[in-house]
């Protein structure tokens, strides 16, 4: 893979990657109750040390958070390298909320954090271990046989139990070594909540998204706060349904995400192609300038779910991955490189009579965009294959259903 990485473009780097195997769990050797007693106890004086910390004028180094909280955290009977785990945690929730100019860090979710020296997994058996204070707990990991079996050549980093609505789940991560292959064609992706439309160099497919749905969740939400402005933090009845709207909103969006990325990344895989996506950083930027607050957030976990999807599943099964930079993807002709005019979606170029529809031309700039970090040169002039197929103006677009 390619190294050098333009401003238009970037490669997702060879390395080593992290991937979490997410599943319920039981506990079979030790008291629940305990375990879950100490699991309390944990996000107890978690609290207190982001409490400690957050009352300090200047955010000290670790060395000196060692001095200070170790000793409190070893008081409570926690073990050594559990107490470091919980101090370095603190230590990290304090930096990033004073960083952002946030408020103090409130720990809700009652979970705790293992490494090698706390826990033992052995993904054969689908039991893992773990230790908080001075109890061991065997818990059973309940997935389907065929799914823990992925994870069996991969190498564990930690793990994390959390109890949630009287269930309790594990999270292992393991590490991955990404290797992707040298491609030998591009599959560009321009993303919108209605559509994403899809472009290899030669064909334009579009498939309808989900975003709209869970779109329409949070502006259900919108309505009641602004119907109830007092009293939707305090009633219980409509703090849940709240609640409720905003878990479906992000399930759905989630949920297709999900499906939508395994999709992508193994026909990719199939065609020996990298795919191609709009680069988060510089489309928050974009978004952020928008005027309709709901749509801008909404639009923000929409592509960043569709992005954590289609890189993860990238990194798994080896495919490149080009993130682009947006900017200006839908006002330049991919064919002379002028600048567009737009009668509503349909974008004309006056200078060589290029005419395509606004999700196209953005879809075709991102494969230009990406096929230049592998082969182009910065700063050379954009020039598209032969589109003698791909528009209004100079043909018909090949659109077909995105499968």
């Amino acid at each position: 893979m390619k190294a050098y990485i333009t401003l238009l473009a970037r490669v997702m780097p060879e390395g080593v990657f992290r991937r979490a195997l997410k599943t319920r769990a039981e506990v079979i050797e030790g008291s629940a109750n305990d375990l879950l007693w100490d699991l309390n106890m944990y996000r107890y004086v978690l609290q207190k040390a982001v409490d400690a910390l957050w009352e300090l004028d200047k955010v000290p180094k670790k060395s000196q958070v060692h001095q200070l909280l170790y000793p409190l955290l070893r008081s409570y009977g926690f073990r050594a390298h559990v107490a470091r785990n919980i101090y370095s945690t603190a230590l990290a929730l304090v930096k990033s909320a004073k960083k952002n100019n946030g408020s103090k860090p409130v720990v809700k979710k009652i979970c705790a954090r293992f490494d090698y020296q706390d826990a033992r997994v052995n993904i054969n058996n689908h039991v893992v271990k773990v230790i908080l204070r001075n109890r061991w707990y065997t818990l059973r990991i309940i997935h389907r046989r065929e799914y823990i079996e992925r994870f069996k050549s991969l190498r564990w980093k930690e793990v994390h139990v959390k109890y949630c609505n009287g269930k309790l789940f594990v999270s292992i991560v393991f590490e991955i070594k990404y290797s992707p292959y040298t491609p030998r064609g591009l599959l560009a992706f321009d993303v919108n909540l209605k559509h994403i439309v899809a472009y290899d160099g030669s064909s334009v497919r579009r498939r309808t998204t989900r975003f709209i749905d869970a779109l329409s969740k949070r502006a259900r939400t919108e309505e009641i706060q602004s119907n109830y402005p007092k009293r939707w933090r305090y009633n219980g009845r409509i703090l849940n349904r709240i609640k409720s709207l905003h878990k479906k909103a992000r399930n759905i969006a989630a949920d297709w995400c999900r499906r939508f990325a395994k999709e992508t990344v193994i026909e990719a895989k199939k065609r020996g192609y990298a795919v191609a996506l709009e680069d988060l950083k510089y489309l928050r930027e974009s978004l952020a300038r928008k005027e309709n607050t709901i749509v801008w957030k909404l639009s923000m976990l929409a592509y960043r779910k569709l992005q954590e999807a289609v890189v993860s599943k990238a990194i798994e099964y080896n495919a490149p991955v080009i993130l682009v930079n947006p900017r200006g993807t839908s006002s330049v002709c991919p064919r002379c490189g002028a600048k567009l005019v737009y009668n509503h979606r349909l974008a004309i170029c006056r200078k060589c009579g290029f005419t395509a529809d606004r999700d196209v031309v953005g879809a075709m700039n991102i494969w230009l965009r990406a096929l230049h970090a592998y082969a182009g040169e910065p700063g050379s002039p954009q020039s598209a294959p032969a589109v003698n197929n791909e528009t209004r103006g100079s043909g018909r677009i090949k659109d077909e259903g995105m499968k």
